[in-house]
């Protein structure tokens, strides 16, 4: 079977990919949800004009010259608005967020006079709508202000509840069942026995899953037997998962029993290897609804295809506006040789710098086994198939990873 490429890999994997239903959620709840609609603002704000000082609501007028004395004739604090208009020679005593006075377009600060009695004396002159809030400078009634297909941010939750919203609507999030497969998988904490290896893909697949919206199902290691890996298979399909994601198996090993398995429930097989270092065992298909994505045992193997493959679909199933991760150029920090017919992701270190573009180091050790260099890690250096040698300092492509 000939290898797919990772382009062509990536549209199977996201053809006919669409938003999951919308839901309504609190405020609270929606924190790096993905919005259904677009948001319109309920209200204007600020509703009035408002005080953005303590001070003094004045007429700029009357309040022009050095020494002018105005009497005060009330106070306006935020919430409480003043039931009469300034005439002239008055001021009113105003609290930061008090709606200006009808007749007053002023506000001198408190630093600014001199109380003494029942009036003020103005210390530096008034300025024409200094210190006042119009009415809507935030935004007003009608404003769309949060697009449908945003991932909700804190900020945003805070502008939300300012228009007035106590629930928006948002995309359902992907629900994603994990299932590791290897007799020689033992959890963290336990001594592993002869040949055995402690288990660690799924820590940082469902950490980076989680961390894009989607809702995780560990369905814990299967055994490398058929009943086993068909059970786990069944199980994601019973929970109404819209992806299942499977780790190792997917080799073509007497006990890389995955492919066989789905293929005995009749998941119809879209693609199996592709042409990409690491991952090139990885495979793509479909149980009714649910999108099957098999990728390779070897932690970096698993995570840059998770990264890679799995992140888009959750992202496209969640509706969001950005599917595909951003690339930038960069400056290889040394020399690379010639690629063969495989898209290379090289591990790299990066060094951000204040002027022209960041140099990316690939670590020394490529392995798809390598955890600690995975880790050192800060972006992935994509090399296209048959890419010649490259010398340090030659322009090449990068894929920040996530911090």
């Amino acid at each position: 079977m000939a290898l797919m490429p990772v382009a062509d890999a990536l549209a199977a994997i996201l053809d006919g990919a669409k938003p999951l239903p919308e839901e309504s959620t609190a405020l609270d709840l929606a924190y790096h949800r993905t919005l259904a609609r677009d948001v319109v603002a309920l209200r204007t704000q600020p509703p009035q004009a408002m005080s953005a000082m303590d001070g003094y609501a004045v007429r700029a007028a009357d309040a022009a010259e050095v020494n002018a004395k105005l009497k005060v004739i009330g106070e306006v604090a935020a919430g409480r608005p003043f039931d009469r208009a300034l005439g002239k020679g008055e001021a009113a005593r105003i609290f930061t967020g008090g709606v200006i006075p009808e007749g007053a377009d002023a506000v001198v600060i408190q630093e600014d006079t001199v109380a003494k009695g029942g009036s003020i004396t103005i210390k530096e002159a008034a300025i024409l709508g200094r210190h006042i809030r119009p009415a809507g400078v935030d935004f007003r009634q009608g404003d769309v202000l949060l697009e449908a297909g945003s991932r909700l941010t804190d900020r945003d939750l805070s502008l939300a509840a300012s228009m007035n919203y106590p629930e928006l609507p948002v995309r359902g999030r992907p629900k994603v069942a994990l299932l590791a497969t290897g007799d020689e998988l033992v959890m963290p904490g336990t001594e592993p026995g002869p040949g055995q290896i402690v288990y660690s893909n799924g820590y940082a697949l469902r950490a980076l899953m989680r961390s894009e919206g989607a809702e995780v199902v560990d369905l814990g290691v299967a055994a490398d037997t058929m009943d086993a890996t068909v059970a786990g298979i069944r199980r994601a399909r019973d929970l109404g998962a819209d992806i299942l994601v499977t780790t190792g198996g997917a080799s073509v090993g007497d006990h890389d029993l995955v492919k066989k398995a789905l293929e005995a429930e009749r998941v119809s097989i879209a693609f199996w290897q592709i042409a990409m270092r690491p991952g090139k065992p990885m495979m793509h298909g479909r149980l009714g609804a649910m999108r099957v994505v098999g990728v390779p045992g070897n932690p970096v193997s698993s995570y840059v295809c998770t990264l890679l493959f799995v992140v888009p679909l959750i992202r496209a199933l969640s509706g969001r506006k950005t599917i595909h991760h951003a690339r930038e150029a960069a400056l290889l920090g040394r020399d690379v040789g010639t690629n063969d017919v495989r898209e290379d992701y090289l591990r790299a270190t990066l060094e951000d710098r204040a002027e022209g573009a960041p140099i990316a180091t690939p670590v020394t050790r490529q392995d798809s086994s390598l955890l600690n260099y995975l880790s050192r890690a800060r972006a992935l250096v994509i090399r296209p198939p048959f890419a010649p040698a490259a010398k340090a300092g030659s322009p090449c492509e990068i894929l920040r990873l996530p911090e």
